[in-house]
């Protein structure tokens, strides 16, 4: 199993087609079937375990968890958060390579990672309501993002796949910031559910509307989150982990029998 992934073509191209970037274009999501090869797909499952077994320090990644929706007594990691700076790894892949290259065709032009996250949807672990990312304060940071879902483990409607609107692509938020989409404000399309395999990946903008529904299963459903933005609206990867630190702390850090609302 490699310890990096090879690097990617070279040239103006990238490794998305035609058809996929015509796709993107209509919808604001294109789905890549088997980006990564099995060896490298194995390579991010391994990387994925890794992280969960590093041992938790105030300050440095960020993990987080919820309550079992099968059991409420028990809470199971929900997502690790700003864990480049200490997985090499995973930072060679996230900002270097086909995956990159991907991102910067998408993007049309030099890019930046902004955040990055692993969603780990444990057995029990919840689902998120219809939004787009844009409404999460991201617009004082840069106008438009780009998310890429690489899928660790099978998504099914099971387990709660990323469910993706059948809109054509939106170029404004049609909700209100920090707030779920109404269904007055979805009345003009559907959400469908989009399974993955492993090494599958699915590139989506921050208009985008999306959800996902619980995982009901008995097995975990990871799917790794990486988010960028256009290099000329600023490298802001820093300055949104410092807020999010300070505003919505990963439990490590936080101050018994105080209450925290995730605003950053």
């Amino acid at each position: 199993m490699p310890d990096s992934l090879p690097p990617g073509r070279t040239g103006a191209a990238g490794p998305l087609s035609a058809e996929d970037l015509a796709a993107y274009g209509r919808t604001g999501w294109v789905a890549a079937r088997g980006f990564f090869d099995a060896a490298e797909t194995a390579a991010i499952t391994r990387w994925t375990d890794e992280l969960s077994a590093m041992p938790e320090e105030p300050g440095k990644h960020m993990v987080y968890y919820e309550p079992s929706l099968l059991d409420p007594n028990q809470r199971v990691v929900q997502r690790i958060e700003n864990f480049c700076p200490y997985h090499p790894q995973f930072d060679g892949l996230v900002r270097g390579g086909r995956l990159f290259q991907a991102v910067e065709q998408l993007l049309e032009g030099p890019s930046c990672l902004y955040k990055e996250k692993i969603n780990f949807k444990m057995a029990g672990g919840a689902g998120f309501e219809p939004h787009q990312d844009q409404q999460a304060g991201w617009s004082r940071y840069a106008p438009i993002f780009l998310t890429v879902m690489v899928s660790v483990d099978r998504a099914t409607v099971e387990n709660g796949c990323l469910e993706m609107a059948d809109t054509p692509r939106l170029t404004g938020m049609i909700g209100e910031e920090w707030k779920p989409l109404t269904d007055a404000q979805m009345a003009g399309f559907t959400l469908d559910p989009v399974t993955t395999e492993p090494g599958d990946v699915l590139f989506f903008d921050s208009y985008a509307p999306h959800a996902s529904k619980p995982n009901l299963t008995d097995k975990a459903r990871r799917i790794l989150y990486l988010t960028y933005n256009r290099l000329a609206d600023g490298d802001h990867r820093e300055r949104y982990f410092a807020e999010k630190r300070a505003n919505f702390p990963p439990d490590i850090e936080r101050e018994p029998g105080k209450a925290y609302k995730f605003r950053v």
